[in-house]
């Protein structure tokens, strides 16, 4: 069969369309299929198992650190006892890493300590009601000299400390859940599997760990008359057994008991907040001053999650200095709390200021 020449450059234009029109196909499916590697990699697929690592943390204790002058260190402890004020937090850190490696839950019944190993498992009492909970020791602070733990959203709403923001408080560490939750974080196991093991101890279905080996004290002398023999003291009872509900965690929040008398010291009477220069326009935290107003806008972008922020223009040492800060607050210590949230996710600078 012959074609004529018209016939033929016809067939060569449509066979280098079709060849054009298969090569930007190809182009275009090997770009989907890296694109949908990529979106496998970060989602539950293949992402999952970094996220996984996150969240189950590790076991640490931690070297000295110091923060504003004061210089805490943290050890590994089981009978810790402590009474003071605690404070909360919650949206602001959602999902972010906790000082040992878990992803914070506000959810939870967990919460930030100075000096405890991380996890340990604390009795948190609210001495102003009686109401208590169970937390477990995942990240550090508060960093402000009157408060003494930092609790979950979760705790604090058991406590009914949510409103007032901040309360009196007893620690007390539970020390055979603490070292259950110590022998699970250092075989791998993470939040899911250290509250297995808080319940099984509640429940009487774990045994305790042992603790670490006492020496025995020495043999007392030989009487050298025989002494008439002692009765025998009668036997102990059996420890009161405690399900899980009863031990303030796992599971649905536990359903609140009528307020108990806690013996405690009363709580001193406030006293008001102030500061040098403080007057009506109250405190602000001030967290990163910039030379350009460009660097100032991006931080305030940046810390938008923690409260009201601003960008003022001043002058220091004859340089114009545009200073990025969240308020007012009315008292020195609401500005407090947030502030050490702040420091807590790397805003080291944040500081409290009277305007």
């Amino acid at each position: 069969m012959m074609y004529s020449a018209s016939e033929m450059a016809l067939t060569l234009e449509i066979s280098a369309s079709s060849v054009a029109r298969l090569v930007r196909f190809a182009g275009l499916a090997a770009l989907l299929a890296s694109l949908a590697a990529c979106g496998s990699s970060g989602s539950k697929g293949g992402g999952s198992g970094s996220a996984s690592v996150t969240q189950r943390g590790t076991y640490k204790v931690g070297k000295p650190y110091k923060i504003d002058g004061i210089t805490y260190t943290p050890r590994e402890e089981f009978n810790y006892t402590e009474t003071g004020v605690a404070s909360w937090y919650g949206p602001g850190f959602h999902t972010k890493a906790t000082a040992n490696g878990e992803r914070y839950d506000q959810s939870d019944r967990t919460a930030a300590h100075r000096t405890l190993q991380m996890p340990a498992v604390v009795r948190v009492t609210n001495l102003e009601n009686g109401m208590s909970t169970v937390v477990r020791i995942n990240d550090r602070g508060p960093f402000a000299r009157n408060r003494i733990i930092d609790l979950s959203r979760t705790a604090a709403q058991e406590l009914d400390i949510i409103r007032a923001g901040t309360a009196r408080v007893r620690l007390e560490q539970l020390p055979q859940e603490s070292m259950a939750v110590r022998d699970v974080a250092l075989g791998g196991g993470g939040p899911d599997e250290q509250h297995q093991a808080m319940a099984a101890v509640a429940s009487g279905q774990r045994s305790p760990p042992a603790a670490a080996p006492v020496a025995a004290p020495p043999p007392p002398p030989v009487a050298v008359a025989a002494a008439e023999p002692e009765p025998a003291p009668p036997p102990a009872p059996p420890p009161r057994q405690m399900t899980p509900a009863q031990a303030g965690w796992g599971g649905a929040p536990p359903p609140r008991s009528a307020p108990v008398t806690v013996a405690a010291t009363p709580p001193p009477a406030p006293v008001a907040a102030s500061a040098p220069g403080a007057h009506a326009n109250g405190f602000y935290i001030q967290v990163g001053a910039f030379s350009t107003p460009e660097n100032a806008e991006r931080q305030r972008s940046a810390i938008r999650s923690y409260g009201t922020t601003e960008v003022t223009h001043g002058a220091a040492s004859g340089r114009e200095v545009y200073r990025v800060r969240l308020g007012p607050y009315t008292t020195s210590d609401a500005a407090g709390i947030v502030a050490d949230r702040l420091k807590r996710s790397g805003y080291g600078d944040a500081r409290v200021i009277a305007d």
